[in-house]
């Protein structure tokens, strides 16, 4: 949620919240939201994560939300919170994800800390003190700025603070130093910050630039040892702030200061601190171990706080990934907060925020910077590594200024624990590599020696080759892994046919279309209730009825559907199959500039953007091209190609997919399609959401995913640069696009409507009252009667294969698939086991099946004539 003014910049920020004050939805919060503790994990001697689910219920429906809580022991000695940033040399301005500064520190876990400008040089807006070493100072213009802090007695604290500081000339003149460390930054009462001040610059900030973003004309100053050495007027050193000294950067009667009483070869005098905003708070922060920035106060003696900045322009009342930090009422345990986007509330929001905060025990706690900047991570017990515990916004770890480290100070100590990990459920032929993990008695990791590790297995299902078990059996086995004095075991099922119960092939309700690609994941149920994907490599695909493939990824390529009708795609899996039958979509071309087409124009999103839409024929037929220009306004950027002057262009029936061909710049924007239903609700289609190809390229969207209301209207195409990252995207560029086509869901072809008459025990029939002679009659074996499987099948309009090998028949009709293998009464229908009264058997050299179960699956209707033991089928 990192954005330049998104904490408040003025009228411009007043502005804003009145703009978003008109799309905060309307929320009734649960009088008792619900948090369910869901696993817990030590990292390390005094840190915990704890896995939630908390249960809310938002306009009369029940919604949750998925969180990781890390508490920290704070009176334990061996572990400790502290600032994390531009690792491993605690440089500003080196962004980097949450993995990479935790990583490059050391430490044992993290999550993502303060706010900051995405436009300026990647520095915290609020206060840093690292190790006890005052990084940078609070941004004195914004107001309702929290910090977290701990003290040189390990208590923490979670309070504002403000700066004070000046500089002082040979002469014995002073002036006012507006920080350390800051990027410049519009306040609260628009005020610039750098305009008329002097900001000191230490070694701590990784740049030569120096908030030099041409709002002020800078003067810089370098100082060593207490010496003026270079003055730079209307200019900047061009040097990185030294190690025994700094950089002053002034402007405006800054400048007029510097001009006026310093000179270079004289000494100068600085002094500066950080101190509590609430004159009656009485720290001495010079002496504390760590402080971090972040935003509005959440949680104040147990009970939501008020806000203490305009929380909408955060999308403080929307439903986003969040994180936060607090602190217990005893002061013993801090709490490290990040809520993910990935439970059915698609994330929360602060005021819901602080009900969990509160459940989960903090007593004061204040907001950290969110959404896609919301990351947490931690080491798994035994792992030297860390690793993401929450799924991120967008599904990439973005760079972010700095974040909260914690970091592990234990001795090393004696072997405590030994885990074995790697997969529990495997498939024939499938290998997985398992890990000896040896942890201390502070739960920090210690090496093991693979060389000295014997592996078994209890049961004769796989082999080893050094840690990597092989399964080739199927069945039930414990596999171990020994190394001196310390044992650790894993219960593992290999699968086989024998044990499953179900396999389906997980594909949704979809209808093919030409040179489109689709996943085609096959998931398997034990008769022990688990359940698994199987690796694409291991299945075998028979597809029938179109020209397309399936590769070992598991995706269909469909090449050709020329004439088609539809499609069986046959998934097997050591011997147990399962079918899914697909329609073939029915294609509309909507929009085509050399056949058809729709008044367009342009539109954009804010006034400052620049947008044009044109027809182009450069890149081949005539299509549309949108030019944009994000380089001015603020918040999030828009494009449109409008259609019918934004009122919309009707689409007809109701489509299932949306294709279009887009010539991408690779500039990483977003591409949408927005859409209003027969309701008037709008909805914003993802094309993509990374723009990542140049050239032509085909770009889908499953509208069916959306639950629009039919008849629907499109109303724009358009490139969006999105508030949230909008550093890591260009702001300048085109693209094209056309052929805009729907996608209508197809239908199965009919099945024939033919009628078969069969008497038991005779080997007369009818087929369409046409007499037929069969080579073996109709019999009833323990009250089931049993019928000639081939006759019967391609009488009725479907096909029948015999495998003898296996012994095993294989009945196709529609989108049914039937497999029976004789003398076993357990027969596959559509991938799930199913049991008859009667096996199928071999008579004079045919096989006849159950009729019952038969009819039943493949959906015959059956008619009986008890006085002549007639048999009728349709």
């Amino acid at each position: 949620m990192t954005l330049q003014k998104k904490l408040g910049l003025g009228a411009l920020a007043c502005a804003l919240s009145l703009q978003f004050l008109a799309s905060i939805p309307s929320v009734t919060l649960a009088a008792d939201p619900s948090l369910a503790l869901g696993s817990q994990e030590i990292i390390t001697s005094g840190a915990v994560l704890k896995k939630y689910v908390w249960s809310t219920t938002r306009n009369d429906k029940v919604v949750t939300a998925n969180a990781s809580v890390i508490e920290v022991d704070l009176s334990n000695p061996n572990v400790k919170l502290d600032p994390i940033s531009g690792a491993p040399a605690d440089l500003l301005n080196k962004k980097q994800s949450v993995s990479q500064m935790v990583a490059g520190k050391g430490a044992v876990a993290g999550i993502n800390a303060d706010f900051y400008n995405t436009q300026g040089e990647g520095a915290p807006l609020g206060p840093q003190i690292t190790s006890g070493q005052l990084i940078s100072t609070t941004s004195t213009l914004l107001n309702g700025m929290y910090a977290f802090a701990i003290t040189k007695e390990n208590v923490p604290i979670v309070d504002q603070f403000t700066f004070t500081g000046s500089l002082t000339a040979l002469d014995g003149i002073s002036f006012p130093l507006g920080g350390v460390n800051k990027t410049a930054y519009w306040g609260d009462d628009n005020t610039f910050s750098h305009q008329d001040a002097i900001y000191m610059y230490t070694s701590a900030w990784g740049q030569i630039n120096r908030s030099n973003d041409g709002t002020t004309t800078p003067t810089e100053v370098l100082v060593q040892n207490g010496k003026v050495m270079q003055i730079a007027v209307n200019g900047v050193v061009n040097l990185l702030p030294p190690t025994d000294g700094y950089i002053l950067r002034a402007s405006g009667t800054g400048t007029d200061y510097v001009v006026k009483h310093l000179k270079v070869g004289d000494t100068i005098t600085s002094k500066y601190e950080m101190v509590p905003k609430d004159a009656w708070n009485h720290y001495d922060v010079k002496t504390f171990k760590m402080m971090v920035g972040g935003g509005s106060l959440l949680v104040f003696e147990g009970k939501p706080s008020y806000f203490t900045r305009d929380i909408n322009s955060i999308d403080g009342y929307r439903y986003r990934a969040r994180s936060a930090i607090g602190f217990s009422q005893d002061l013993k345990t801090a709490y490290l907060v990040a809520v993910d986007a990935s439970g059915s509330g698609s994330g929360i929001s602060l005021p819901e925020l602080q009900q969990f905060m509160i459940q989960a025990g903090v007593y004061k706690g204040m907001a950290l910077d969110g959404g896609g900047s919301t990351q947490m991570v931690a080491r798994p017990l035994g792992e030297f590594d860390s690793q993401q515990v929450i799924k991120t916004e967008n599904g990439n770890e973005r760079k972010v200024v700095n974040g909260v480290g914690v970091f592990s100070t234990a001795p090393k100590g004696e072997v405590k624990g030994i885990t074995l990990k790697g997969q529990n459920v495997l498939f024939l032929n499938e290998s997985s590599t398992y890990s000896m993990k040896a942890y201390d008695e502070y739960y920090n990791p210690v090496a093991v020696n693979s060389m000295t590790t014997q592996w078994s297995s209890t049961a004769p299902l796989g082999t080893f080759s050094g840690n990597t078990f092989t399964a080739t059996s199927a069945g039930q086995t414990k596999l171990s892994a020994q190394s001196g004095k310390g044992l650790a075991t894993i219960d593992v099922e290999v699968i086989g046919r024998a044990q499953i119960t179900t396999m389906k092939i997980n594909a949704g309700d979809i209808s093919l279309s030409e040179g489109q690609n689709f996943k085609l994941p096959v998931l398997v149920t034990t008769q022990s209730g688990k359940t698994r994907e199987v690796p694409a490599n291991l299945v075998q695909w028979e597809v029938k009825g179109i020209d397309a493939n399936v590769n070992t990824d598991g995706v269909l390529h469909v090449t050709n559907l020329s004439g088609k009708q539809s499609a069986q795609l046959i998934a097997r899996y050591d011997g147990y199959s399962t079918m899914l039958t697909l329609p073939i979509g029915i294609e509309k071309l909507w929009y085509d500039l050399d056949t058809t087409g729709v008044m367009t124009s342009a539109g954009k999103y804010p006034a400052e953007v620049g947008s044009s839409v044109t027809i182009n024929s450069s890149t081949g037929n005539k299509n549309i091209e949108i030019a944009y220009d994000f380089t001015k306004g603020k918040g999030t950027k828009a494009a449109y190609a409008l259609f019918n002057d934004k009122w919309g262009a009707p689409i007809e029936g109701e489509p299932q997919y949306m294709k279009m061909k887009v010539f991408g710049d690779g500039s990483m924007n977003w591409l949408r399609a927005e859409f209003n239903d027969a309701d008037g609700k709008s909805y914003k289609v993802e094309l993509t959401r990374n723009m990542n190809w140049k050239g032509w390229n085909l770009v889908t969207a499953n509208l069916t995913d959306y639950n629009m209301k039919y008849p629907i209207v499109i109303k724009s195409i358009y490139i969006a640069n999105p508030e949230q990252g909008q550093d890591e995207r260009a702001l300048q560029g085109k693209i094209n696009f056309d052929d805009i086509l729907f996608v209508y869901k197809g239908q199965l072809p009919a099945l024939p409507q033919n009628k078969v008459k069969l008497t038991v025990n005779k080997s007369t029939a009818s087929l369409n009252n046409k007499t037929m002679t069969l080579e073996q009659a109709p019999i009833i074996m323990s009250g089931n009667t049993m019928v000639p499987v081939r006759f019967v099948t391609e009488a009725l309009g479907g096909t029948v294969s015999w495998s003898d090998s296996e012994r095993k028949v294989t009945i196709t009709r529609g989108d049914k698939l039937i497999e029976l293998w004789i003398n076993n009464p357990n027969l596959l229908v559509n991938g799930d086991t199913v049991t008859a009264e009667v096996a199928p058997l071999i008579v004079n050299n045919l096989t006849l099946v159950p009729l019952r179960i038969i009819s039943e699956k493949l959906g015959w209707k059956v008619g009986w004539d008890p006085k002549g033991q007639i048999i009728t089928l349709e």
